[in-house]
């Protein structure tokens, strides 16, 4: 730990520096409360010329280096998921707190493992799942626990994306071997579900899925090629690939509190480029909110006139305006939610008592999203209802 102007300063350490692990970095430094030491890459050139780059004082190739380092507190994970849980688990038995990105791990068994290593270990653990921290989410958790949409019927949502859409879009996320059984599901169906039990306090405890692949073979560049960057190559440069993971699915779902709900997840949904949304029903209102114009939440009534909640903290709850860094009037977006989280995980840290119950996402949550998406694949597969293994289905989010 280091200090600066008379803060003390937690010391990471980013692993992974594509784009979430630049997002990471970015969100850490703004937390004021923790500083980029180190970052971790594949290649020694590209790595050193991004640490540079960042004014990130150090590089490593080698993991295990990084570990050693005696000034790195904290390991942001942020690799592709078939490396996740044995990165966090030298990371836990190098004494280091952990930032994992979803999903957790690629079996519920490791998720399992992590869990109890880290608990055994004492050291604090944390899931990326930062939808949570959009303010008006919290706004819309708390309107909720207050009754002011009553007894909850049903919720329906989605989660959209369309940059898989053509054959020549690749990343290693298609591949099982990396990714995990499911593709679609695993990435950002565990944000949508672990979005509303956060929101609801609720748990998902049944499920009846479909998953499809629409594109069963694609295009797979000979290069490498950024993901998101538009590339296009020639018909030469490309290699045909079966598909094994998922590009959409539907899930039916019941909660341990009686909600029916349904959600679809696409990543082949044209003019989407990254579109939450949800709606919860209550039998005195509903509330709605679309990540697209994030610092607005509907609220619907059936006997005076909806709603438009606007993000702004003189007129929101203390626990949402908790959340907000800007005045009312001026947009707080997606980089906003990856610095409140940290920032909650760094003041857990820094107060030092791991008793108290974590504000965060942990490794509880990873596990349960494992869970969930063993569950989804188990009904798809044999086309039922299948339970998921609940032994306390009260939602302490």
């Amino acid at each position: 730990m280091c200090v600066e102007g008379g803060i003390h300063m937690l010391q990471t350490a980013v692993v992974g520096v594509g784009f979430i692990g630049a997002e990471h970095i970015e969100a850490i430094r703004r937390t004021n409360l923790a500083t980029v030491a180190a970052i971790v890459g594949r290649s020694p050139e590209q790595t050193e010329q991004k640490a540079k780059a960042l004014g990130i004082p150090a590089f490593y190739t080698d993991y295990d280096a990084v570990l050693q380092d005696p000034r790195i507190q904290v390991i942001h994970i942020c690799t592709p998921n078939h490396l996740h849980y044995a990165m966090a688990r030298k990371a836990l038995f190098a004494g280091k707190h952990v930032v994992c990105e979803k999903p957790m791990t690629m079996t519920r068994a490791e998720a399992e493992e992590l869990l109890t290593l880290a608990k055994e270990r004492g050291l604090v653990h944390a899931i990326h799942f930062s939808i949570r921290y959009y303010p008006l989410i919290r706004q819309a958790k708390e309107m909720i626990a207050r009754g002011q949409i009553g007894r909850i019927y049903s919720v329906t949502g989605s989660y959209l994306q369309d940059w898989l859409i053509k054959d020549t879009d690749y990343s290693w996320r298609l591949e099982s071997a990396q990714s995990g059984a499911t593709r679609a599901v695993g990435d950002i169906g565990t944000h949508w579900m672990d979005l509303i039990e956060y929101v609801t306090s609720d748990r998902i405890t049944e499920v009846n899925a479909d998953l499809a692949t629409f594109l069963p073979v694609r295009k797979k560049p000979k290069k490498s090629v950024e993901t998101w960057s538009g590339k296009i190559l020639k018909n030469e440069d490309y290699d045909p690939v079966s598909i094994d993971t998922e590009d959409y699915a539907s899930v039916l779902f019941h909660s341990a509190g009686g909600i029916r709900g349904v959600y679809t997840v696409n990543q082949m949904a044209a003019g989407h480029k990254n579109r939450v949304f949800f709606e919860v029903d209550g039998e005195k209102a509903s509330l709605s909110w679309n990540s697209e114009v994030p610092n607005e939440l509907q609220v619907g009534y059936r006997d005076k006139g909806n709603e438009v909640l606007i993000r702004d903290p003189s007129l929101a709850y203390p626990s949402a305006a908790s959340i907000m860094t800007l005045p009312g009037g001026h947009n707080e977006g997606f980089a906003d939610t990856s610095k409140q989280l940290f920032k909650e995980v760094y003041e857990y840290i820094l107060q030092g008592d791991l008793s108290v119950a974590a504000p965060f996402p942990t490794f509880e949550n990873g596990l349960y999203e494992a869970k969930l998406c063993d569950a989804i694949v188990k009904s798809c597969a044999s086309r039922s209802w299948i339970a998921v293994d609940v032994p306390d289905a009260k939602n302490n989010c």
